[in-house]
């Protein structure tokens, strides 16, 4: 179980991808099959708009009639406004802003540089490894 005081420092993935807005869908999807991860940050004007997934992707961009993911800007597909935490938040902040936003992935920012991201599985992970969700969470991407 989920120590009450632990942070998301401690589950976080360090080191996110961050593309600027005017990077294409197919920038991010080089970025993402390099470093194994399903999102990339997106930023404009030298701040963070935005998050893209590996599902925006294919919904917003690849699924969509005549849009070409080789000059489609991030800009165009990111999810925004952008909720964030602190490394030092505790894992039920994390739990309850997912919760109430309904989002799976929380980007983690230290003096508005991010520095990681915390996601629904690192979570399951946290709160209890052996249940069917930390298992899932846990185990090694197939692919």
């Amino acid at each position: 179980m989920t120590r009450p005081t632990e942070s998301i420092r401690d589950l976080m993935t360090s080191d996110p991808i961050v593309l600027d807005a005017d990077a294409t869908v197919a920038e991010a999807a080089r970025c993402m099959r390099d470093r194994d991860v399903g999102d990339v940050l997106v930023r404009k004007d030298g701040k963070l708009c935005g998050i893209v997934t590996d599902r925006d992707l294919v919904v917003r961009c690849l699924a969509a009639p005549d849009a070409d993911p080789r000059e489609h800007p991030l800009a165009e597909l990111c999810s925004g406004p952008l909720l964030t935490l602190p490394p030092d938040a505790d894992v039920e902040q994390a739990m309850q802003l997912m919760q109430e936003h309904a989002v799976r992935r929380i980007p983690i920012v230290d003096e508005d540089r991010p520095v990681g991201i915390v996601s629904l599985g690192d979570l399951a992970i946290a709160r209890d490894r052996r249940s069917c969700l930390g298992e899932i969470s846990a185990a090694p991407p197939n692919g």
